[in-house]
């Protein structure tokens, strides 16, 4: 697809219901153009996944995705083989009274029995948007391992050789920045901090993606959600939060926001106890009607 513009890539994604602004549309389209991982950092919640997703879909490309957690190692996102498999073809071998030793070595390591993780997946595919959520999880030596297969978008597999991406994927890279990623792997991207949505950016959004809110809701919700993100929470609701309680407000009839109906729906917004008691405790959700 030719996109030939920022400016017409916001309208692309807002085809798909995501409401870009112009710094990250800029990134998004410099990304694609440029060949370049985009490297999208900021609070849970503020839509960095969920750009991945929509790239996806508008490029009419399948999504991989690798979910980074502590411990992720090389071998479980690259490949693996299959080793019940080898077995079988080794035990049919036998039976059919197949001795050569340097044959079947060679039957069991060809690419049929090779299982493709995220990132040989991702390489293999064309066209394919890979998404690495969360990479401030992992640890400092996967994070050094990624750069290296970004570099150059090849991997070595002993037995077979290099497989090399025809076309590289589109990458997306995330981070919430629970620790500060090394430079080295920002620099081999472009860089973008998502922030929370602007206010009325926030009011857009819940109304484009809950098709059945109402304007006054969408004002009220997007109004207690900013209010809750200036009272130094342990999380504040991000706009995945915000959408979340949104729809469990439609799901009880709820055409307005109230205080009664805020506190029954907090748990959509916040996660942690801690951030529950700081807000009933301070009467934050006191005089939400009427604000917007």
């Amino acid at each position: 697809m030719d996109i030939e513009s920022p400016a017409k890539l916001v309208e692309l994604l807002d085809r798909q219901a995501y409401l870009a602004d112009e710094g990250l549309a800029t990134a998004a389209f410099l990304a694609l153009r440029m060949g370049r991982p985009l490297f999208l950092e900021g609070e849970a919640g503020v839509g960095k996944t969920e750009l991945a997703k929509t790239l996806a879909a508008l490029l009419e490309a399948p999504l991989i995705r690798l979910q980074c957690y502590e411990g992720l190692d090389a071998a479980q996102a690259l490949y693996d083989w299959d080793f019940a498999r080898q077995l079988l073809h080794l035990k049919a071998a036998e039976a059919a009274g197949i001795t050569d030793v340097g044959r079947l070595e060679g039957e069991i390591y060809d690419r049929r029995f090779l299982i493709a993780r995220p990132l040989l997946k991702a390489i293999e595919t064309q066209p394919s948007v890979l998404l690495v959520d969360e990479i401030d999880r992992a640890d400092d030596e996967f994070e050094a391992f990624l750069l290296e297969v970004l570099s150059d978008f090849t991997i070595s597999v002993p037995e077979l050789g290099t497989i090399r991406a025809k076309t590289p994927p589109v990458v997306v890279v995330t981070s919430n920045r629970t620790r500060e990623v090394h430079d080295a792997l920002k620099r081999r991207c472009l860089y973008h901090w998502l922030e929370h949505p602007a206010f009325d950016r926030e009011v857009a959004i819940l109304l484009r993606r809950l098709p059945a809110c109402t304007e006054t809701l969408a004002t009220q919700v997007a109004r207690a959600a900013e209010r809750l993100r200036q009272a130094g929470l342990v999380k504040p609701p991000g706009v995945a939060e915000t959408l979340d309680w949104t729809e469990a407000l439609l799901t009880l009839g709820a055409r307005e926001l109230d205080p009664g109906l805020a506190a029954a729906t907090l748990g959509a917004a916040l996660k942690y106890r801690e951030d529950v008691a700081t807000v009933m405790g301070n009467g934050l959700l006191g005089g939400l009607q009427g604000h917007g």
